[in-house]
């Protein structure tokens, strides 16, 4: 693509889809997310430890902190620990250069004497005892600075690990309505970029905080001690610094606001055009995409080096600043010496001071970014974990307990997802026996999915009851509730791992026979044979070194494997070529013999021997019976069925 020499050289990482995991069954459209990749910026100039970001302001702070607070109260004495090493490894950075004066004293006076022959020139013991103690002290410093710098990385850490913790299990007891209304890359963004930055920005602020404070503090006493005036020489410029750097940053907030802006711009058209690289190719898109990518980069390019410059100002004019009180202080320091009113090692120290005293006011100014950051990142995760979970009522029984057979009832069953006003199955009521295959077909959104998805208790019905066996499935848990049921999606999930593990997901305990009769059940075993490591090749990670027709096989050799009394199948014939669904059909015949299963499809060859089929149409049966009983009905079966089989003149 042309002009890509203005744009940046990274882009990050691209934006996750939303919508449900692979294999989930259908819901509501959950629409796109994720954490667009951003350029780095310098720290606490219009961004924050991302860098270049808007900085994420936190809600209820009070709130956010005591949460937080909750967290660190387990390394109590560590943080105490942390903060009185810190504040030593400051104290004996600051007394350094008092004591430096000393040496600079005698060297000078020594000098002097040798010219003037009023004494014995320069007393080197004296200094050698100066520097052997400055060395000292800058070791102890920067010991306790590794210390408590290893604590605290140690305690950040461990909280982001905690808290991930804390964020899996919450995964486990969310309602799959959650996940239809917040998108994938939403969620990933709370587990991956907000505990990040957490553990980065609460490893800096806590150890810097007192570093810089202490500094501050010590260096302006270290100063009041050599010299009242030149100190309010030193603080008279601190205005000057705050005007310039306010100035700065507040112009080039906008830069980096449209700097990220754009970047997800160019991110999300870049995954865009390469995710559908084909369809592009196909259609030769190619100079429409090169030129919409055009205008963003050029976009990108002209706010990014405006911030980038802007934030690179600041040290500069901090520079300049200090420069210019270094000036003052030299001159007034020159008139104080000559009288008599401060030595050349006081100067010299002063000199030293006004550094540090410069210093840690700009990481006191980054700190109060990166803090807000923190708990902006911190009040994410913390809203994550408090949201609603799946409520488990009384559980009365167990399905070890119980000798299910699979007697099937729904009563007067009506549901609309959660948030909406629209009621996806109205009044529906059906009575299913043991063993029976039960097909559900009817036009796109008459609820059919959404019907074995109540029945597996992923949602909870706005009202009426379903039975297995008679019992309420209200009345076990959902885990338990769940082992009886054995599901086949049309959209296939297969996760990083060898094609033996991935058909055992159906039965952790499966010995490596068992995985290789369900795969012959399933008619994968030849094409699983045929491949270089057999059952041991890895699946990689988008599961695109395998076809998605085989795909559609092993999810089905998955289900085989678990065993279940129930069995579902949405769609699960939908992506394999017409021969492999013969046999497929055939293995089907056999998987469901003895269970009760539910076969939704839009091909109604494949469910002429279903023992009862029901048509459903906006949330409602409007149709039952067996293939032959249904086309003798000569009503929407029979049209949809007809449908599919008219001859085109």
């Amino acid at each position: 693509m042309s002009n890509m020499q203005k744009g940046p050289t990274g882009y990050g990482n691209g934006s996750s889809m939303g919508g449900p995991p692979p294999g989930a069954m259908g819901g509501p459209p959950k629409g796109m997310g994720g954490p667009q990749g951003g350029m780095r910026g310098p720290r606490g100039f219009g961004g924050g430890p991302m860098g270049g970001m808007p900085m994420e302001k936190p809600k209820n702070i009070k709130g956010t902190m005591k949460k937080l607070t909750n967290y660190l109260k387990p390394f109590k004495l560590k943080l105490l620990i942390i903060f009185l090493f810190a504040t030593l490894s400051s104290i004996f950075n600051i007394v350094g250069p008092k004591i430096l004066a000393k040496a600079t004293d005698e060297l000078f006076n020594g000098i002097m004497e040798k010219f003037t022959l009023s004494g014995d020139g320069v007393d080197f013991s004296f200094i050698a005892k100066i520097m052997f103690l400055l060395i000292l002290l800058y070791i102890l410093s920067a010991g306790f600075a590794y210390i408590q710098g290893f604590l605290m990385s140690e305690i950040s850490t461990k909280v982001s690990y905690n808290l991930r913790n804390s964020i899996i299990k919450k995964i486990n007891k969310m309602p799959l309505s959650y996940f239809h209304r917040v998108s994938q890359g939403e969620v990933l963004s709370r587990i991956t970029n907000d505990v990040d930055t957490l553990n980065q920005n609460l490893n800096q602020t806590v150890t810097q905080f007192i570093t810089s404070s202490t500094s501050l503090v010590g260096a302006i006493v270290m100063m009041l001690t050599i010299s009242v005036k030149l100190t309010l020489i030193a603080i008279l410029m601190l205005p000057l610094t705050m005007i310039l750097m306010v100035f700065v940053m507040k112009n080039s907030q906008k830069f980096f606001q449209g700097q990220q802006r754009f970047l997800g711009s160019v991110n999300g058209q870049i995954e865009e055009m390469y995710g559908g690289h084909q369809v592009v190719k196909a259609f030769n898109g190619e100079n429409k995409a090169i030129q919409n990518f055009d205008v963003d980069n050029e976009n990108l390019y002209n706010v990014a080096w405006k911030a980038q410059f802007l934030s690179g100002l600041i040290h500069p004019i901090m520079n300049f600043v200090s420069n210019l009180a270094y000036v003052f202080i030299c001159i007034v320091g020159a008139s104080l010496t000559s009288s008599g009113s401060i030595t050349l090692g006081g100067i010299q120290a002063f000199i030293q001071y006004t550094r540090q005293f410069t210093q840690p006011i700009m990481q006191l100014a980054n700190i109060s970014n990166m803090f807000q950051q923190t708990l902006a990142a911190s009040e994410r995760v913390f809203e994550f974990l408090e949201e609603e979970e799946e409520v488990e009522k009384l559980v009365k029984h167990k399905m070890s307990n119980l000798n299910i057979k699979g007697d099937i009832k729904f009563e007067n069953v009506r549901f609309g997802y959660e948030n909406t006003n629209k009621i996806v199955i109205k009044d529906f009521s059906a009575e299913i026996k043991a063993g029976q295959k039960v097909a559900i077909v009817g036009p796109t959104g008459a609820g059919k999915t959404t019907l074995v998805k109540l029945l597996m208790r992923f949602h909870e019905l706005k009202s009426g009851s379903i039975y297995i066996d008679g019992y309420n499935i209200n009345e076990f848990s959902r885990q338990d509730l769940r082992s009886e049921f054995g599901m086949v999606l049309q959209d296939t999930w297969l996760y990083t791992d060898t094609i033996m593990e991935n058909i055992r997901y159906g039965n952790k305990n499966a010995a490596d026979s068992q995985v290789m009769s369900a795969a012959r059940t399933a008619q994968v075993d030849h094409f699983i044979k045929s491949l270089p490591d057999g059952y041991n090749m890895q699946i990689n990670e988008e599961s695109t070194n395998i076809s998605q027709g085989q795909k559609q096989l092993l999810t089905i050799a998955r289900a085989v494997l678990s065993n279940s009394t129930v069995l579902i199948l949405d769609e699960a014939t939908s992506s394999v070529d017409t021969r492999t669904e013969v046999l497929i059909q055939k293995a089907m015949d056999n998987l469901t013999s003895g269970r009760t299963s539910f076969i939704i499809a839009h091909r109604l060859s494949t469910i002429r021997n279903a023992d009862l089929i029901l048509f459903l149409k906006d949330g409602d049966i409007v149709e039952q019976g067996t293939h032959d009983e249904l086309l003798a009905l000569n009503g929407h079966y029979a049209e949809l069925y007809n449908s599919q089989f008219e001859k085109v003149s």
